[in-house]
């Protein structure tokens, strides 16, 4: 430590005292080392908060403060710098609280000497330096215990959610290929083909789930990156929009409109098409059959704003605030089948293209999504 730079501030009202303290530096031969003197605990708190010490003389009596809440005070403004604290009184009592409010040391005035004052200058800072590590250890610590009570309740949440989720398309597709393999000779081909749609359908649905699972996961793990590149929007909104009409069965007519000039677009469409696909699938799922969905795209002042608005149930207010939780799902989903894994993705893509999503809703009087991102990176 002695070839190094020390910065040490002495908070003493005392002239007498400061420069007793400045003579003892003066004749310690500590080269680098650097004593800066204040003489009001409010000085002292400022230019600590402004520049870098090591360690910082605390003189007890000051003109605004006086005993150990000289310690406390100071120790709430500046929580990171060793104390070491000056007194004219060798009270055994008053050193013990000054300690335990966060001084590194206690030094009697009238009986500091040069090698006394220099040995507690380099212990407070070294225990300084291990009481921040330790702090640094601890934070790591909670961090790791509040990531493994995070994974933690995933799981849990996860396994629940699969087994509910799952079982409804296992249950179909073993009912459906039991009754192909034992009255096939039986059914006429027409009953035949709508066991195996049935089938298809429950494949598909425990594939998106695994989808989501996989995305899901990839977001946590940070595997999930933006990877933009040139787009026509116009053209993907429209291919998406007809994808996922056909895939629901043309149940739901899907109308789509573009305003502006969207030309020189360059976003990632693998975000795009998590974030759309899982949108347009809910509107459809929570709207009556037979109903439109309005699919908007508008580009200006550099931004791409998407609407999604459906005819369907709605979202009660209370649920709002938790709708891009993961596994969360709406109060009056009633026995629509969901995973509660869409919307927290949704949300994550848009993050990762610096967007922004917002929704407006009540219950029983439909759904409009507005996602607003920029047109470049």
């Amino acid at each position: 430590m002695d070839e190094i730079s020390v910065r040490i501030l002495l908070v003493e009202d005392s002239p007498t005292d400061a420069d007793l303290l400045r003579q003892v530096f003066l004749h310690s031969d500590k080269e680098g080392w650097e004593l800066l003197h204040v003489e009001r605990l409010e000085y002292g708190i400022e230019i600590c908060q402004q520049q870098s010490f090591d360690v910082v003389l605390l003189d007890l009596r000051l003109p605004d403060s006086d005993g150990f809440e000289t310690v406390a005070e100071f120790r709430v403004a500046v929580p990171d710098i060793p104390i070491i604290v000056l007194t004219m009184m060798d009270d055994e009592e008053l050193a013990l609280q000054a300690m335990a409010g966060g001084a590194q040391d206690y030094l009697v005035k009238d009986q500091i000497t040069m090698q006394l004052l220099i040995r507690s200058i380099r212990y407070a800072i070294e225990r300084g330096r291990i009481l921040q590590r330790l702090k640094n250890s601890e934070q790591s610590i909670l961090r790791s215990l509040e990531q493994e009570q995070e994974l933690n309740l995933l799981r849990s949440s996860f396994i629940s959610m699969a087994s509910h989720e799952l079982r409804t398309p296992l249950t179909m597709i073993r009912t459906c290929v039991e009754l192909l393999q034992n009255f096939n000779h039986e059914l006429a081909e027409e009953r035949r083909n709508q066991y195996f749609d049935r089938i298809k359908m429950a494949i598909s649905q425990i594939t998106h789930l695994l989808d989501d699972v996989l995305v899901l996961g990839s977001t946590k793990s940070g595997g999930l990156v933006f990877k933009p590149e040139p787009l026509d929007l116009e053209e993907f909104c429209r291919e998406l929009a007809e994808s996922i009409q056909f895939s629901n069965s043309n149940q739901h007519r899907i109308v789509v409109t573009c305003q502006g000039s969207c030309v020189g677009a360059e976003m990632d469409t693998a975000l795009l098409r998590h974030i759309f696909s899982n949108l347009l699938s809910n509107a459809i799922k929570y709207s009556p059959q037979g109903c439109n969905v309005q699919f908007d795209l508008i580009c200006e002042d550099g931004y791409a704003t998407f609407q999604i608005k459906d005819q369907g149930i709605g979202i009660p207010l209370k649920d709002q605030g938790h709708l891009f939780e993961t596994f969360y799902r709406c109060s009056n989903v009633g026995k629509i089948p969901g995973t509660g894994l869409g919307l927290a993705i949704v949300k994550k893509c848009v993050e990762l293209h610096r967007g922004r999503i917002r929704l407006n809703s009540k219950a029983q009087s439909g759904t409009t999504f507005t996602v607003k991102l920029p047109l470049k990176p």
